[in-house]
């Protein structure tokens, strides 16, 4: 695992109340919501994590190509590693707000747009009646579209990962940080968010400025730690 994968996965460790908040409607209606049958449950839980997986590594890809195509675009320009130092201002902006916010500060919330809400919903109609596996796999596909700015944090780290496929992993491994709160999210296990949800914001938020900051310095990039003297005199000596 690369340091940036190694990195995403402890903060989405850390973080992963938020997506509790954010996704757990969904979780719980994935496993069926009321723990009657166990077994079915946990095959619809798990279910429902696959299609998580599955939708966030297509947009860490889709992300890491885009940003490799504007490292490429930015070094013909003279600019170095542009997509890298977006990827940390973001989520350092995303870790300073989430700070203020633990606060008290009030700061303008994502809303979902009226379009997206209405497909949103008509899919989740559309899958309520069927198998529970089928019904947690179009789920957890269907978390990818709602509007969370810490998902789309990652979603833009991925895009420093240097290609699509660097990208993906990033994702999943910011998806294999929040399985574990998911899946007790799905399964029934709501209660212990209450503690979590007053100690760990503050603690993601500084963990999510360290990475974006970390990011922008190049410390997740391949071979940033040469410095433009060495390369120079590395070229000079070979040529």
């Amino acid at each position: 695992m690369s340091a940036l994968a190694l990195s995403v996965f402890v903060a989405a460790l850390l973080g992963s109340a938020h997506c509790a908040g954010m996704c757990g409607s969904f979780a719980c209606l994935a496993s069926g919501g009321d723990g009657s049958r166990p077994r079915e449950a946990w095959r619809s839980s798990a279910a429902y994590n696959v299609g998580r997986l599955l939708s966030y590594a297509t947009l860490g890809a889709i992300a890491g190509a885009a940003g490799a195509g504007l490292d490429r675009a930015g070094a013909i320009a003279g600019l170095a590693r542009p997509a890298t130092v977006v990827a940390g201002v973001l989520l350092v902006l995303w870790g300073v707000a989430t700070l203020l916010a633990t606060f008290g500060v009030v700061l303008p919330a994502l809303a979902v747009p009226p379009a997206l809400a209405s497909r949103i919903a008509r899919g989740v109609r559309a899958v309520q009646d069927r198998p529970p596996v089928l019904r947690g796999l179009a789920l957890g596909m269907l978390t990818a579209a709602l509007p969370c700015g810490w998902l789309y944090a990652f979603v833009a780290t991925s895009a420093a990962a240097g290609g699509a496929w660097q990208g993906a992993v990033v994702m999943a491994a910011f998806w294999t940080g929040t399985v574990p709160m998911m899946a007790a999210v799905g399964l029934g296990a709501q209660r212990l968010l209450g503690p979590l949800r007053r100690r760990v914001p503050a603690v993601t938020a500084v963990a999510l400025v360290v990475i974006g900051l970390l990011t922008i310095a190049g410390r997740f990039t391949p071979h940033a730690h040469a410095t433009p003297a060495a390369e120079s005199s590395h070229h000079e000596h070979n040529g």
